[in-house]
């Protein structure tokens, strides 16, 4: 049986929730997010936990969780940071967001070489969706392409928040559930039996069952090497947008599909995501972890 890693993407501002998001606890007996993301990976076969944080929260951070989970599964931390730059770049003069996705999986590059699944921090995914992915990447399908990855489809209308609009990458699939496209969406809110949405400017009608994409990916460790080659190629072509360019998995991923490098599985996850967008948020989390504790999912203390 293979190794398989669960990188958890923990590096966020949290700018519109207001203070570091991922650390507020939201089960009955002071958990936060993470700790059922790790418990459900944990379950489903994973080995190894690799956490990207910043350097300004990891004392606050391994307080909180890392201590605690190194105590139950292999742990390590990476960091992301702005100035992590190939040789010849420097950071933008005025330049603060960070590089985006892309660049926070780089930080990987030396603690992981085998296959990986990739989440955010404070998004939870539901035990399918990490049962599906370690799955794959433990018996991939035949392919003919260079890269033989996967990414867990979740129904847009189980990926919504009751305290606004989101983003999400809407994602385009052929008969097999091969990905084609994923297209970042925006103002998504649901009317009705159908989701209303933003895209280039236009207005959008989606379906309820539409794929999205919540950023959990499987990926081969060579895809590590690829991360690491196009961000190169991202910092030349960034002129006149040096404050605000992210680096984002799903747009890679989508350029390797484009050149026809790489096949995407999309597995699709009956489970309802919810996570900490907005402040208000919380309390939809807290009341959602206590219905799947009172229903046995998980115990009252994990």
């Amino acid at each position: 049986m293979k190794k398989t890693t669960l990188v958890i993407m923990a590096a966020g501002m949290g700018s519109r929730f207001g203070g570091i998001k991922q650390l507020e606890p939201v089960g009955p007996s002071g958990e936060i997010i993470m700790d059922y993301s790790v418990h459900d990976a944990v379950e489903a076969g994973f080995s190894k936990v690799v956490f990207i944080i910043r350097r300004d929260i990891e004392k606050d951070f391994k307080e909180v969780i890392g201590n605690h989970i190194s105590e139950k599964v292999e742990t390590e931390y990476v960091f992301q940071d702005i100035n992590d730059l190939p040789a010849g770049f420097e950071v933008p003069e005025g330049r603060q967001k960070p590089w985006g996705t892309g660049q926070a999986v780089l930080a990987i590059k030396n603690v992981v070489d085998g296959p990986f699944a990739v989440i955010n921090a404070d998004d939870y995914y539901g035990k399918e969706a990490f049962v599906k992915v370690n799955e794959y990447l433990q018996n991939p399908e035949a392919c003919d392409k260079k890269y033989n990855f996967c990414m867990a489809g979740f129904r847009l209308g189980n990926t919504l928040s009751e305290n606004g609009t989101v983003t999400r990458g809407i994602c385009e699939v052929d008969e097999n559930n091969v990905l084609i496209d994923v297209n970042e969406t925006f103002e998504i809110k649901q009317d009705g039996d159908v989701c209303t949405a933003e895209r280039d400017g236009k207005q959008l009608t989606i379906s309820l069952d539409q794929p999205a994409s919540m950023n959990m990916w499987g990926f081969t460790a060579d895809f590590i090497d690829e991360l690491e080659k196009r961000f190169v190629t991202f910092l030349e072509g960034i002129k006149g947008n040096e404050m605000k360019a992210e680096y984002l998995l799903p747009t890679i991923v989508d350029d390797l599909i484009k050149e026809g490098s790489a096949r995407v599985k999309v597995l699709d996850t009956k489970d309802k995501w919810f996570g900490v967008t907005y402040k208000e948020d919380k309390y939809v989390v807290k009341e959602s972890i206590q219905k799947l504790v009172d229903a046995g999912v998980y115990p009252a203390k994990l």
